[in-house]
Order: C-alpha cells, then structure tokens, then sequence
C-alpha cells in the first residue's frame, strides 16, 4: 500500500510539474496564419480599401512575415533582399525565439501600421497572445520573439515608406475630359476616379510599371460596322443579367469593395472583399487542401501578394494612359437610356479589365507553386451570401474571373482578353524572377 502511494505522488509530482507546450502545436498550425490573415481581410473590408490600395497591404505584411521565416530558416527559405526591388534582408535573429510568433508579430504589425481600424488589429493580437500564455507560451520566448517580430516590421515599413505612396496621397486628382470616348464617373454616385497616379508606385518585381503593356484598344467609334461599336453591342446584350448562369458568376467574381444602394431619397452601401482579397481567399483554400505547413503556407501568400501587387501597377498604368470610357456611359447615351449593368460600374476607366490582368497573374503564380490541374471548392464568397463554385485549376477560375466583366456589363472584350494576356506576362515574370534568384541563392549556399 506504502508502494503505491509513493507511486501515485511520484506521477502526481512529475505531471504536475511537467511543462506546458500546448501554445506551440498552436504556433505550428498553418491556420493560426490564416486566421490573421482572415483578420486583415476583415479590416480591409471594414476600412473600405480600394483594390491597388488593399494589394499594398497584404504585399507587405505578407513580406514581413516570411522574412522572419526566411532568416530564421536558411536551409528551407530565402530572404526576399535582393529579389524585391530595393528590399534589404533584416537583421539576423537572437537566440531563443519562437520565428513562428515573430513572423506573426512582424505581420500584425505592418498590417496594423497600413491600415485605419487599429484598434480591431490591437484587439485580436491581444486575444492572441493572451491564448499562448494561457497554453504555455513562457515570457521570455513571447519576449524575444515579439521584440524581434517588431525589428523585422520596421525593417519592412522603412522600406515600404519609399515607394511613393505617401507622396502620391498629394497628387491632383483626375480632372474630367469632355471628350465623348474618355473615362467619366458613372452612376449612380459619380465617383472621382481612384489612384490615377499608380504608376508612380514602386512595383516589386517588375521593372515598371509600363514593363508590360497592352495592345492599344481598339478604335473607339460608334460605326456599327466597326469591331468595338460589336462588342459595346454585346455588353448591352450579356451585361444585363439576362441569363441565370452568367449572372451567378458576375455576382461571384464582383468583388466591389464599396456598392452603393438608392433606394428613393434613401441610400446604404455593402462591402466586401476586393479582386485581391478574393484570391487571397484562394490561398487559404489552396494551402489547406495541399496540407502545407506554416512556412508554406506564409510563402503562397507571400508570393501570390507580390503578383496582385505587380498586376495592379501594370493594369492601372495602362488604365490612366488610355482613359477608356466605360460601356455604361456609351449604352446610356446612344443605345438605352434606362439600361443599368447588372453589377455597378468601379470608378476607374475601363481598359483593362483588372479582374482580368491580377487574376491571371494570381493564378500563374500559383500554378507554379501547387502545380497545374489542381482542383478545388472556392468557398471565399460564401459568407456574402454567395454560393461556391469549383475549378480545375487556378487558371480556369482566372478564366471565368475575367469572363465575369463581361456578364456584369461593365468590360468590353479587349479590356478582358488583352488583359488575361497582360496578366499572364505579369504572372511569368514574377515567378521566373523569383525562382530564378532563388536558384541562384540555393547555389551559392
């Protein structure tokens, strides 16, 4: 009996005092990653970004966070310096870090230094950290890791300050030109235009922003005979909302992150996510199913964030050079004055179609991490009320993207097939550069 007894307070004694490690099966759970990127998608959202704007949140806050990864990982991960224009690899981490809470923590910052709505990043960093702590997470690593997180974000925002975004906040807006084929607000609030100066935004991997232009768009005219007067015809016949299928898939890839709603002297606007955001969504969904662990995981993110910011540059460069005037504004004027587009028109000219150009670029850059024929459920837009639509592949969804302006009667098929195709050059020149310098770093190693 004395035996046992002693038994019985020796396995109380040792599990008693056996150390909690629960935070790290927390920290090693890719989700835990996309479940702040989750928040950032809702803060954007909440905050309205424009979709360029949006873009230069997840790149840089994604960047931050596989930084920490890569110099915390050599053997497996690259530093971006010296891949990203500009961009300098930071300062090698002390000992005794946990880089899966730094990577988090350099995330959450920059996110939280790009956005309005601090306080819901404060809050969910706090709820955060509060659950480590509670599984285990001990001070000094929380410590370490945060102080080094925070190194690595301000390496990142210091970069992030010289990419002209803060001057072009003081750039004259556009001034509207009275010319009958020229951009002009459309209804129903008439909204300025959005970032005519986005050229001016240092792009990550591309060499300019005007790196990869676009054939010209056709010759604007109202000739029936002629090539575009067709396709404004097929806009007003296919972007309408007449057919149930072309509808649903206009409503799924509408991703506009501010709709306005009239209704008498009364007015509301929903939000959702930006072009971008939805296939950041992708991503989640594509990591999952892949089964990536936590590195992996930030790394598509990363790599996919830095095409939709390249694609954004390149489709707004061409956007603000042509100025081309949106079919809504054409339709009303010469053809019906009552048709209204079955989604509401952005207010930005037409040529090219940006679904289109970041799209492609998306999906090229995730076809080479994942592979072609890769298959899945796209869930993103479930939680607006939306129901899912399955692809074959990155590129299918990328097709039917594109396709979705012209069902939404607000892109001709210039701006969306010269537009796949300008996205499809962003997309390759991002991954051959990247994989490229990569390969060219593994061999130095």
């Amino acid at each position: 009996m004395k035996k046992l007894f002693m038994t019985l307070l020796a396995a109380t004694l040792f599990f008693g005092c056996k150390e909690n490690t629960a935070y790290q099966a927390i920290l090693n759970d890719p989700e835990t990653f996309s479940g702040a990127m989750k928040q950032l998608t809702d803060v954007i959202v909440y905050d309205i970004f424009s979709p360029p704007v949006a873009s230069r949140v997840y790149s840089y806050s994604s960047i931050a966070a596989f930084e920490v990864l890569a110099i915390s990982n050599p053997d497996t991960l690259i530093s971006l310096g010296g891949q990203v224009t500009d961009f300098t690899t930071p300062p090698a981490p002390p000992a005794g870090i946990n880089d899966k809470l730094a990577s988090l923590h350099a995330f959450l910052t920059v996110g939280k230094a790009l956005i309005f709505s601090e306080d819901k990043i404060d809050a969910y960093r706090e709820n955060l950290y509060k659950n480590l702590e509670e599984n285990g997470l001990p001070a000094s690593v929380k410590e370490k890791s945060l102080a080094y997180g925070e190194l690595v974000a301000k390496h990142v925002m210091a970069w992030a300050d010289g990419d002209m975004y803060k001057q072009t906040r003081t750039f004259p807006k556009y001034t509207i030109r009275n010319e009958t084929y020229a951009w002009k607000p459309t209804p129903p609030d008439y909204m300025e235009g959005i970032e005519p100066h986005w050229n001016k935004i240092r792009p990550l991997i591309l060499d300019s922003a005007n790196q990869f232009p676009p054939v010209p768009p056709l010759e604007l005219t109202m000739d029936k005979d002629s090539e575009f007067y067709r396709q404004l015809a097929e806009v007003y016949e296919k972007g309408g909302g007449q057919n149930e299928e072309n509808t649903q898939i206009a409503k799924f890839w509408d991703c506009n992150p501010y709709v306005s709603h009239h209704r008498g002297h009364a007015m509301f606007a929903t939000k959702k996510i930006t072009p971008g955001g939805h296939w950041i969504g992708i991503v989640a969904i594509a990591t999952r199913k892949a089964g990536n662990n936590f590195s992996e995981t930030v790394e598509a993110y990363t790599r996919t964030s830095i095409a939709l910011f390249d694609g954004f540059i390149s489709c707004w460069d061409e956007k603000w050079r042509s100025i081309v005037v949106r079919p809504e504004t054409l339709i009303n004027q010469y053809m019906d004055e009552e048709w209204v587009p079955l989604l509401q028109t952005p207010p930005f000219p037409e040529y090219t179609s940006g679904h289109s150009v970041i799209s492609r670029a998306a999906a090229v850059t995730l076809t080479d991490y994942y592979g072609d024929n890769f298959s899945f459920e796209d869930t993103t837009e479930m939680e607006y009320g939306l129901p899912q639509r399955d692809f074959n592949s990155f590129l299918e969804a990328s097709e039917e993207a594109a396709i979705s302006r012209l069902y939404g009667g607000i892109h001709y098929m210039m701006a969306i097939e010269n537009g796949v195709d300008q996205g499809e050059k962003v997309g390759d020149f991002v991954v051959q550069n990247l994989q490229t310098r990569r390969n060219k770093a593994l061999a130095t190693k």
